[in-house]
């Protein structure tokens, strides 16, 4: 997880040749950013937890019910929901360690920060890949001859070829998170954060999170304004017949791009901020230091919340994932109806057997008293 590097650091301030004691290093005290992230934090992940959890079992629970996924959107959209889930998991743990500290080691420390650098990271790009999938089926429907080498990569065949690079490409970014990952006592408690070797504290680590930053948002959102700005062109031409649909399928376009720049857009700007500031030291002044932390976490808590909204903006709003939800419900219903009908059966059968037992006992007493 992203974490600031020590919540306790030293800054030097008005350095000159003419030393006092106020020229040596005076230490950034962050207790009351600890305090408010110990009752911040836990809250926020809580609700996405709660509701990332029930909408993303719900897609799962759908497509696992159909053997075979029919569509690349839907192979995607399964990996996407499993991806979150994985990466909602991890809440907990950072829950309980802004609330109390890490406590649980640092085997777990290096698999959860990994696990949540992984599956963020490849949240971002099966958005990419789902956005691109769609564009393609529209020029597939419009038989053009424009991206015709992306339309023989993307097919249903080469489908799991896709989602392991994607998986592949987030196991690497989340590589340096599982080496690097350590729990450390700062101030008054054990922390989990990735402490990165000397060699490599400013330029590896800014490498690092600008390509997090490529990879995870810059990619993503360039292929995701291309590919709808393409479809909603073709929306655009659309006959005067088919105006409704097409400007509610407009509007979807633009909640998608929309909810994932403003959710997406802050975290990411933070990160350059901070990977800048890793290389030219531009934050000099503790409380400086204090309101970036501050925007970490809001900024941090905001990006996650994409994840409850995955199955939303991208699932139910489909009609072939409805088309199967409701296939799944009549299903159920019908597997429901005929358990109470057989266990109703059962009961009244039990009930003659009994009545037909009780009469054959009443003759044999009164055979017996005769």
């Amino acid at each position: 997880m992203d974490v600031s590097a020590e919540d306790d650091y030293f800054y030097h301030e008005n350095i000159s040749f003419n030393f006092s004691y106020e020229d040596y290093p005076v230490l950034c005290e962050k207790g009351d950013v600890r305090s408010v992230g110990a009752i911040f934090l836990p809250i926020m992940y809580t609700v996405c937890l709660v509701v990332g959890l029930a909408g993303n079992s719900l897609v799962v629970a759908v497509y696992a019910y159909h053997k075979r996924l029919k569509t690349m959107t839907d192979a995607f959209l399964t990996h996407l929901a499993v991806a979150d889930l994985l990466l909602l998991c991890t809440l907990p743990f950072w829950a309980a360690d802004a609330a109390r500290g890490w406590e649980l080691g640092e085997a777990v420390c290096k698999i959860v920060s990994a696990c949540y650098s992984v599956n963020f990271t490849c949240c971002m790009l099966l958005l990419a890949c789902i956005s691109l999938d769609r564009y393609l089926a529209l020029a597939r429907a419009q038989s053009k001859d424009q991206s015709r080498w992306l339309r023989r990569i993307i097919t249903r065949r080469h489908c799991w070829k896709v989602c392991l690079a994607v998986w592949a490409t987030a196991f690497l970014l989340g590589l340096p998170d599982l080496i690097l990952s350590e729990v450390r006592w700062l101030s008054d408690r054990s922390v989990c954060l990735a402490i990165y070797p000397p060699s490599m504290a400013r330029g590896g680590k800014a490498a690092l999170e600008i390509a997090e930053v490529l990879l995870g948002f810059l990619l993503p959102l360039l292929v995701m304004v291309i590919c709808y700005w393409s479809v909603g062109r073709a929306l655009k031409g659309l006959p005067v017949e088919s105006r409704g649909k097409k400007w509610r399928a407009l509007r979807v376009l633009l909640t998608v791009v929309g909810v994932f720049v403003v959710t997406q857009l802050p975290y990411n700007v933070l990160k350059v901020y901070r990977a800048m500031d890793s290389v030219y030291a531009l934050v000099t002044h503790c409380g400086t230091s204090k309101v970036l932390d501050q925007a970490a976490q809001l900024t941090e808590s905001l990006a996650l919340t994409h994840c409850c909204l995955n199955p939303i903006l991208y699932a139910f709003v489909g009609s072939s994932f409805r088309q199967h939800m409701m296939k799944v419900a009549k299903t159920f219903g019908e597997k429901r109806r005929k358990r109470r009908k057989t266990r109703e059966n059962a009961a009244e059968d039990e009930e003659m057997e009994m009545s037909f037992n009780s009469h054959c006992a009443s003759q044999e007493t009164n055979t017996f008293s005769i």
